[in-house]
């Protein structure tokens, strides 16, 4: 009987040998886990969506951008970017991102589904200007009413200033603008509307002033090639946005990081390269005359 005891006794001994370093592991991997979980929450990132921006060096900027915000704020940053208008604009509907830059057009259109957070200055105002413009070698062409039956450029179809604009134009001259011009297209840039009047691939097309200008600073031989016959009255620059339901907290942060991005070296840097001054908080009246053109072209 002593035998088999002595037999058996290594182990329950061997049990509980191991017993303590079990209970640390687990207990280990508990306080990981603990920990993990608040870890993860405070790192869901901020989701910002962008239309294609213009630069040359787009992607570097981007990068840089982002790493500047998630210094001020405290938080990851992710740029979301899609190559119109309408698909940053469904996801901001969708709550799938957080803030957006986007056009005062569709702002005026779904301003219950989404928060006014900061309105960018360019010259020192919130506002900016459509530009309709044809091929330099046009020395003929005065106003858009002349290129009637000719091929016109548009940037997106939910671009104020690249297609709400001229429309509202025509329409305000009893012209039906789906039937004014012998073909109209779609270019999804504005860069690129300006491109194609200048190669003469459309015979005119409308594009951002603030676009137009700045090519016109970086890329002369683009603009040059481009000629003004139209501007717009100054518009409510295209704002930065919120999806509905963002946190008061979230919202009031990044909110202050634009509107202090001038007071910053690295922030003012970026804005250099973007041609902005800063931001204003604004206010949804700024976009009342383009609320004021949808509904007229809606309802000639």
């Amino acid at each position: 009987m002593n035998r088999d005891a002595s037999a058996r006794s290594p182990a329950p001994q061997s049990d509980l040998e191991h017993a303590p370093r079990r209970g640390f592991l687990r207990a280990v991997g508990a306080a990981v886990l603990l920990q993990g979980l608040p870890a993860r929450a405070e790192a869901m990132p901020i989701r910002i969506g962008l239309t294609p921006v213009f630069l040359d060096d787009q992607m570097r900027f981007v990068g840089q951008w982002r790493q500047w915000l998630e210094r001020k704020l405290g938080r990851a940053v992710v740029f979301v970017q899609r190559g119109s208008y309408r698909e940053i604009v469904d996801l901001v509907r969708a709550h799938k991102l957080d803030f957006a830059w986007v056009c005062g057009y569709p702002f005026v259109r779904y301003q219950n589904e989404m928060t006014l957070v900061a309105v960018p200055l360019w010259r020192g105002q919130p506002t900016y200007q459509s530009y309709i413009i044809v091929p330099a070698d046009d020395t003929r062409s005065t106003a858009l009413s002349e290129l009637r039956g000719k091929v016109f450029a548009y940037s997106d179809p939910d671009s104020n200033s690249g297609y709400l604009y001229p429309r509202y134009v025509l329409t305000t001259q009893g012209e039906a603008p789906d039937n004014f011009f012998a073909r109209s297209f779609f270019t999804w840039a504005h860069r690129k509307v300006v491109e194609a009047v200048g190669v003469a691939l459309a015979d005119g097309g409308a594009v951002d002033g603030y676009v137009w200008e700045t090519l016109a600073e970086s890329h002369p031989d683009l603009t040059r090639a481009t000629r003004i016959i139209d501007r717009s009255p100054p518009l409510g620059y295209p704002p930065f946005v919120a999806r509905a339901d963002i946190p008061a907290d979230e919202l009031n942060r990044f909110r202050t990081v634009l509107l202090e991005m001038a007071d910053d070296p690295g922030g003012l840097e970026l804005l250099r390269r973007l041609r902005l001054d800063g931001f204003t908080a604004g206010a949804p009246a700024l976009y009342d005359e383009i609320a004021q053109m949808a509904a007229h072209v809606s309802h000639p």
